[in-house]
């Protein structure tokens, strides 16, 4: 071993040292390294007594550094960055990363494939931001979005399509008349119909059934879509939603089709994101990974 390393002290008293300079605190610096305060200054005490000098003057409300302290001060912490860095080389930090989604594809659809995310992308800490508010990206530090519209979003953002708008009526199986597969298009309104947000009842009933909405339809309305699917697997009535939102529910037998009838929307679901990315690499894997999925199983059922 060199010479050099046998006169060092020990690890946890430098560790001691630059927290508690920083802080000039020794309850704040144990607080940081999780020990007692007094643990803290009995590294000092052996760190002064090791070197032979004193490193801080004990004032009534607090420490200062003596001359001795502030001339060790910047090197032992740069001791401690060096070796930061270092380890950084051979155990990277995961990139944090923040995705932009509505509540409702947040809990229908990209919660439940999370896992498998985590799993192959180890490195990548992923934060959802869930909201029916348009987040930003500068502002809420927002590194990749799902958002439901039309193009253009702007010359600054790379746009994908993942999944068109394919909206259909979805129920429980309960809803259902005894041995049959659907409900007639006339007996629709005679049920709850679930209503969300977006409100597309009307247009659904005219443009896919041919049919004028009755004033006197039962009504429930929701303000997300995932509400309103909730409430439609609690057998409490007919929901709008788009089909890749209820395809697990569907395959699950959590939800049936009540009419063969589909309306093609006009908002359709994009992956977008900054054309200059602060964490590129991570950032191409989200993105790839969420058309790989979209292509993959979104429009099953």
């Amino acid at each position: 071993m060199p010479e050099a390393f046998l006169s060092l002290p020990p690890l946890n008293a430098l560790r001691a040292f630059e927290a508690a300079a920083r802080h000039l605190n020794f309850r704040i610096a144990a607080e940081e390294l999780n020990v007692t305060q007094g643990a803290v200054a009995q590294h000092i005490r052996g760190l002064e007594a090791d070197l032979g000098a004193k490193l801080f003057d004990r004032l009534p409300r607090g420490l200062a550094l003596t001359d001795e302290g502030r001339a060790y001060m910047p090197n032992i912490r740069r001791a401690f960055e060096l070796i930061s860095e270092a380890t950084l080389l051979l155990r990277p930090e995961p990139a944090r990363l923040t995705i932009s989604v509505t509540p409702s594809f947040a809990t229908k659809w990209l919660i439940p494939k999370l896992p498998a995310f985590v799993a192959h992308n180890p490195l990548v800490d992923l934060r959802i931001l869930a909201s029916e508010n348009l987040s930003s990206f500068q502002a809420d530090g927002v590194d990749i979005a799902v958002r439901q519209g039309r193009p253009p979003f702007g010359s600054g953002l790379m746009v994908d399509l993942l999944f068109p708008q394919q909206i259909i009526a979805i129920c429980s199986p309960a809803l259902l008349p005894t041995g049959a597969n659907e409900i007639a298009a006339a007996d629709i309104q005679h049920h709850v119909l679930l209503h969300d947000a977006h409100n597309l009842w009307p247009e659904f009933m005219e443009k896919a059934l041919g049919l004028r909405m009755a004033t006197e339809a039962k009504r429930m309305r929701f303000n997300q879509t995932g509400l309103a699917i909730d409430a439609a697997i609690a057998g409490q009535g007919i929901a709008l939603a788009s089909r890749f939102l209820v395809a697990a529910d569907i395959a699950a037998g959590r939800l049936v089709q009540p009419i063969n009838a589909e309306m093609r929307g006009t908002h359709d679901f994009y992956v977008v994101m900054p054309r200059k990315q602060r964490h590129p690499e991570p950032t191409q894997a989200v993105r790839q990974w969420l058309l790989d999925e979209g292509d993959a199983r979104g429009c099953d059922g």
